[in-house]
């Protein structure tokens, strides 16, 4: 092998190595291309080793190398770049392209503890066939208010998120058999229709709504769509469209991942909420004022920022870019 030739058509990119290593800090493209040049150069002293074996040229080479690894490596451990692009482009556009079906899935959750509400107060006796009447006065006048308010706030939005947490886990875990899904689901609004119900026979309706609506309408939209994307993923082994059943299951399970990270800090903010306003002593009006700004703020974060992430192509799978599975940009 001629290596002067080699050198020369190489060079440029062991400049350019070496130039990104010169930089103190690099973005999100800048650490991408750092390792792709680390590839290349790994791949040119090999040759080097085994064709010119010429000391001094290995010699640097080597520690062009040893600095890239180090460099990449501490590029992606301390870079927030991932984590600005998961939270602006992957989580929301998730959210937007799945929007149907979590929408879908709210608006049926909605009707059916309406209507479960509406028919618990026609029918008294129900409620007396599920609680002991000294169980009815002491949720009334006592635990329900009270459960907010029994615990240190911190301690609290800690339970408080584990146990929405989990609620949401169960959504997207169970979302791939279908049928277990719907049962959490009901058995979750079952329980806020019989306790809503309850308070409102007993003249405690604007007790239970003071109470639930500041951190409800958020924690109870991200357990909705957790519902929603884990139907999704449930119809897309059913009907997996032009892709082959086990590639419609994989990235619906991918995009389910996406959101199942996303959905920690939306319910970290519910959590928060509940622990902080609800049991506050601001005025009815300013806590459920608060809840539904926090909605408005989640639906503005889905309907603006995920729409625009969609149209440039985004759709909310964890290996899209790996796997060359962005939509056609619609801008």
């Amino acid at each position: 092998m001629d290596l002067d030739a080699y050198v020369l058509a190489h060079h440029a990119d062991w400049s350019r190595l070496e130039e990104l290593l010169g930089r103190r800090r690099l973005d999100g493209d800048e650490a991408d291309e750092l390792v792709e040049r680390y590839q290349q150069v790994a791949t040119h002293l090999s040759v080097l080793r085994s064709a010119a074996p010429d000391p001094t040229l290995v010699a640097h080479l080597s520690s062009l190398l040893a600095r890239a690894r180090n460099k990449s490596v501490g590029a992606r451990v301390s870079s927030w770049h991932g984590v600005a692009h998961f939270f602006t482009d992957r989580f929301p556009a998730a959210l937007y392209r799945l929007r149907f079906w979590w929408l879908g899935c709210m608006a049926a959750n909605v009707v059916v503890a309406a209507v479960m509400m509406w028919w618990l107060l026609d029918h008294p006796a129900v409620e007396q066939s599920l609680l002991s009447p000294d169980q009815v006065d002491q949720l009334v006048n006592n635990d329900f208010e009270g459960y907010y308010s029994e615990y240190a706030a911190s301690h609290f939005a800690a339970q408080v998120w584990v146990n929405n947490a989990w609620v949401t886990a169960l959504c997207l875990g169970l979302g791939i058999l279908g049928l277990p899904l719907v049962k959490v689901l009901f058995d979750n609004i079952a329980n806020l229709a019989i306790i809503g119900s309850i308070m409102m026979r007993h003249d405690r309706g604007e007790l239970f709504w003071g109470l639930i609506l500041p951190h409800g309408l958020l924690e109870l939209t991200a357990v909705f769509v957790a519902g929603g994307v884990g139907l999704r993923l449930f119809w897309s082994w059913v009907e997996p469209g032009d892709r082959s059943r086990p590639q419609a299951i994989a990235r619906e399970g991918r995009t389910a991942g996406t959101v199942a990270l996303g959905l920690v800090a939306v319910l970290l903010v519910s959590g928060v909420i509940e622990a902080f306003v609800t049991p506050s002593g601001l005025p009815t009006w300013a806590r459920v004022g608060i809840g539904i700004l926090a909605e408005a703020a989640f639906f503005t974060y889905v309907f603006v920022l995920g729409r625009a992430a969609y149209l440039r192509g985004e759709t909310g799978d964890v290996d899209a870019s790996l796997l060359e599975d962005r939509v056609v940009s619609r801008g």
